[in-house]
């Protein structure tokens, strides 16, 4: 959203398309002191001063922060909600306005302008650049905030701007007399001398204006008048220039001949109109400015310009004031290879490419961004429409060659008919000149290249689909979909601010089908505004995804779909086999995966070409910005691009599709049970599928435990839609093996829910389909889920019916599994003889497989039974055993379970020290892992610890640590243990009013300064 400040006149916001009040005084003059230091810290005592003078109260910080509390608020509201504008920056606040936000800012920019254009006597252009500055001033600069704008500071800004405006009245009026418009400039001109009655400038300029249009009498009044002011008022003559003005009056010289135009061809501008919805893309802008070469405004160098009073009138125009003073300015800093006003520096080609999508405005920004350099080229603008994309066919370089010649001068008869010889007189040209050139739409570097400057001053700005990464010596700029302030911004300056906030829920569903696109939110507002009797609401049920939203944002020449035609067709019936098959590519994304992002391996499953080809076919469709690349190796469609691409459907079979999606789906299948054996180093996977399914899957790779739950917390939302697509298929193979492959990721993320919720649906499949070993599975990690939960009964049940599953087939491996698992959850029941039991036959079962690792976790399950026993010196030495075991192995959720119980029965033995370390330890790998019901268990068990030592504070602010984070995840049996804890030291505290808590070293206080306890992103 553009909000722009307004200080020449009365203080005022506006945020692009109304005023915004800024209420109370001091909140005024905050803003004002703020905005006179834009982009740079003003410390508190200033802001201080400012508001209070010498008279600063003793409540002046209370009262600082109350009218800055306010003062954000305002800002907040005229920037879309956004609260990013004022920031807390050492030792005070700092105001951040964009370029062009500032009216003073602009108007400096524009008088600067007209200072160029006066160096160089291009008296056309002063008079255009003063019409564009003048409409800017509303008045004296901060004239509602005095006593304000009299301190030095203030008063000294005001003056500058005074001063400027006086100055560029001036040269404009130089500019009305070279060009002869004596008699228009008189009236204006004895009005400016009447309000600046000492001021020479003026007066000089109205004797030659009078004297030029036959009125020498008015004009030696003029003088005399001038002189008297002068001697009475300053006890001085007036000035040279005047003098010189006088003596011409009394010589009787006539009026010179008006300035003729130059003998040569004025430089060709050939820009589009700006569009003066032109919204955002402040960021972009700026970057292209650098990248162009171009400096800001209010870092180029003030030419040293002799004041107005001190001008000498030279024949028929101004003083020395209008001629060109040293270092005049071309406009191009170091960066473009030009400073100041000579040619003395190195120079280099500037091309800057704008890429992105059809309809994200890379023409409008290029537009907004030609515009505002235009001074910095003065020999001229040239735009040419590429059509790289269209039906009419692309435009040749030679035809564009010749064009571009002949606007620069080159007679027709001395052009080449060679297409490299046009080039090369092209580039000879433009190289002794400052051309901007405006190449738009272009279809590839090859089709752009021959109308690029070799070297020199001149510079380019190319707009195309493709990324054009291969173009020499270019930069590139891509345009992403505007962000919802912008959205907001652009559509409320076409339908009106009170239209779109009075449907904020409709104006949402229009934001969101729109994808950020500027094309379609142009439509839209433009439907709207046509449509003044239209609820958003109507507009916003007709641009509903796939239910006729690409035909509503169609409006006359402008058409999303038809855009979005043009690059398609481009690549589909390209003559280069790799465009064609990212065509196919793109068509296969939008029937079958339109929603979710795919890497290159998961490409390559739905494509069926290997891991390397699916990666260059994804980079040449984000080259050619049909897919988005947000971050490497991961790429998405476009909303709206999605469903185009998923309405051509008349190239693929349907049995095409479907095989691509089971390839994927077996893919999602394949690349889970991976996950999950680094996640959990399963003693068990499940069997692959068949390899007539899927061959030659390239599948993720995971260092750890960490990495593989969060690449699995990360394809959350695509795994939930492989699930149930595979339903859709009636394929329960790999619908049972999705759901059980989500094992690694609840081991920490239990507690979410998600995995009961594909456990059940996934077993509602396999019951449809009769799926014997997809139900054994399913109830094998339906009863884990349970047990996560302590839903105890229900794991039993569900372990009774996977035992009996796998027992039909024999599967001992699964037996012992499920044998160790029943004997975790008597364990839980609190019954240790079933418990040994149960544990005792899994580690039979084990032994008899020779299966180690299964051996280590019943290890660790006879451990708990020892400690449920009350024998913990058997129990400490089956768990340091089992630690050692899996130490290193990568299993963190197993180490933090093991470690956690080994503190605790250092606990009943009395070793604090070492009993806390191990929690610490434990407590970490669960903060690391972001494993928010385990890191609730590590801190359970420390509270107990503190408690048992008597260490009351500590033990209450790990309890209530604890308790926050079961209130936040709902995890409801610890809210339970975390009362019942608070309650026993509160009760503590009563029968030992006496007893202080002991100065202890608390790891696990220390672990919870190290990490902040604020939750991290989960699915």
């Amino acid at each position: 959203m553009v909000v722009k400040f307004g200080l020449l006149g009365s203080l005022v916001v506006h945020d692009g398309t109304e005023l915004r009040p800024v209420p109370g005084p001091k909140v005024r003059v905050l803003l004002a002191a703020l905005l006179l230091h834009a982009n740079r810290p003003v410390s508190r005592d200033a802001l201080k001063e400012a508001l209070w003078g010498d008279s600063i109260p003793a409540s002046a910080d209370a009262a600082l922060a109350n009218h800055l509390t306010r003062l954000r608020r305002v800002l907040a509201a005229a920037d879309g909600g956004t609260d990013e504008r004022l920031r807390t920056v050492a030792p005070g606040y700092q105001l951040i306005v964009h370029e062009g936000e500032l009216d003073a800012d602009v108007f400096e920019a524009r008088v600067r302008a007209v200072r160029r254009a006066h160096q160089r006597e291009d008296w056309e252009a002063v008079r255009r650049e003063a019409a564009l500055a003048e409409p800017l001033w509303r008045g004296t600069p901060l004239a509602d905030l005095a006593p304000f704008s009299d301190t030095e500071g203030p008063a000294l800004r005001v003056h500058q701007l005074v001063e400027a405006r006086l100055q560029a009245l001036e040269w404009s009026f130089d500019a009305e007399l070279c060009l002869g418009r004596h008699h228009e400039a008189v009236a204006p001109l004895a009005t400016l001398a009447g309000e600046h009655p000492l001021r020479e400038g003026f007066h000089r300029r109205l004797m030659l204006a009078l004297h030029r249009s036959g009125r020498q009498a008015e004009a030696f009044s003029v003088f005399h008048r001038l002189r008297r002011n002068l001697v009475d008022e300053l006890g001085a003559e007036p000035g040279a220039a005047v003098q010189e003005a006088h003596a011409e009056m009394l010589a009787g010289h006539p009026a010179p001949d008006p300035a003729p135009r130059p003998a040569t061809a004025r430089p060709p501008f050939q820009l589009p109109c700006e569009s003066e919805a032109f919204t955002g893309r402040e960021t972009e802008a700026a970057t292209v400015l650098a990248l162009l070469g171009v400096r800001p405004e209010e870092s180029r160098p003030e030419p040293e310009t002799p004041g107005a009073d001190d001008a000498t009138a030279r024949g028929a125009g101004p003083g020395p004031e209008g001629g060109t003073g040293p270092g005049g300015d071309g406009g191009l800093g170091p960066a473009g290879g030009v400073g100041g006003g000579g040619r003395s520096e190195p120079a280099r080609a500037r091309v800057v490419v704008i890429s992105g999508m059809g309809g994200v405005g890379k023409t409008a920004l290029a537009m907004h961004v030609a515009h505002r350099v235009r001074e910095d080229f003065p020999d001229g603008a040239l735009y040419a429409d590429l059509r790289g994309y269209g039906a009419g066919g692309a435009r040749t370089a030679h035809e564009l060659l010749a064009r571009f010649l002949s606007d620069l001068g080159v007679h027709q008869d001395a052009l080449p008919e060679d297409t490299d010889d046009r080039v090369l007189l092209l580039r000879s040209a433009l190289a002794e000149r400052r051309v901007l050139l405006v190449l738009d739409n272009a279809r590839n570097a090859a089709h752009v290249a021959p109308l690029l400057p070799a070297g020199g001053h001149s510079a380019a700005l190319i707009t195309s689909r493709q990324l054009l990464a291969d173009l020499p010596r270019s930069a590139r700029v891509p345009l992403a979909p505007l962000p919802e302030s912008d959205q907001y911004a652009l559509l409320a300056g076409l339908v009106g601010a009170e239209r779109v906030r009075s449907e904020p829920e409709a104006l949402a569903a229009i934001m969101a089908a729109c994808g950020g696109l500027p094309l379609a939110l142009h439509i839209v507002g433009g439907r709207l505004a046509s449509r003044p009797s239209w609820p958003l609401a109507l507009l916003a049920r007709r641009l509903t995804p796939h239910q006729g939203r690409l035909e509503t944002l169609a409006m006359g020449e402008f058409d999303v779909r038809r855009t979005f035609a043009m690059s398609y067709v481009a690549m589909r019936d390209s003559d280069q086999p790799l465009e064609r098959e990212a065509a196919r590519a793109f068509r296969l994304l939008g029937r079958v995966w339109p929603a979710h992002a795919v890497t290159p391996q998961s490409a390559a499953a739905l494509l069926d070409v290997t891991e390397a080809r699916a990666a260059v076919v994804l980079d040449v469709l984000a080259d050619a910005h049909l897919v988005l690349n947000p971050e490497p190796d991961r790429y998405l469609l476009h909303d709206l691009l999605g469903e185009y691409a998923a309405q051509r459907d008349e190239e693929d079979t349907e049995q095409e599709r479907t095989t691509a999606l089971i390839r994927l789906l077996s893919w999602y299948a394949a690349a889970l049970a991976a996950a999950t054996v680094a996640a959990t180093h399963e003693t068990q996977s499940p069997p692959p599928l068949g390899t007539g399914t899927v061959k030659d899957l390239s599948l993720p790779e995971f260092a750890d435990d960490d990495e593989a739950i969060r690449w699995t917390a990360r394809e959350l939302p695509a795994v939930r839609d492989a699930l149930t697509r595979a339903g859709e298929l009636g394929r329960s193979d790999i619908a049972w093996r999705i759901a059980v492959g989500l094992f690694g990721h609840a081991s920490t993320h239990w507690w979410t829910g998600e995995w009961d919720a594909c456990l059940a649906q996934a077993m509602d499949i396999a019951r449809r389909h009769d799926d014997r070993l997809g139900q054994a599975w399913l109830h094998r990690r339906t009863a884990v889920a349970h047990g996560m939960a302590y839903r105890n009964e229900a794991c039993l049940e569900h372990l009774r019916i996977a035992l009996d599953l796998f027992s039909e087939r024999a599967d001992l491996t699964a037996q012992a599994s499920i044998l160790g698992n029943m004997a975790a959850v008597y364990l839980q029941l609190e019954d240790s003889e079933r418990a040994l039991v149960h544990a005792e036959r899994s580690r039979d079962l084990y032994g008899a497989l020779r299966n180690p690792r299964g051996e280590a976790l019943i290890l660790s399950r006879i451990a708990d039974v020892h400690k449920m026993r009350g024998e913990p010196d058997l129990a400490a030495a089956d768990y340091r055993r089992v630690i050692e075991l899996i130490r290193g192995a990568g299993h963190g959720v197993f180490l933090a379970t093991a470690l956690t119980n080994y503190g605790d029965v250092l606990r009943l033995l009395g070793d604090r020290d070492e009993a806390f370390e191990v929690l610490a330890e434990a407590l970490a790998i669960r903060l690391r892992m972001d494993d928010h019901g385990g890191t609730a268990d590590c801190l359970v068990f420390t509270a107990r610890a503190h408690h048992h030592f008597g260490e009351w504070d500590a033990a209450r602010e790990t309890w209530e640590w604890c308790l926050e984070l079961a209130h936040r995840y709902n995890l409801a049996k610890r809210i339970d243990e975390c009362l019942e804890g608070l309650k026993a030291l509160a009760s503590q505290a009563l029968s030992s009013p006496t007893v202080s808590s002991p100065t202890v070293s608390s790891p696990s206080v220390a672990v919870r300064a190290a990490a902040s306890p604020a939750p991290a992103d989960t699915p």
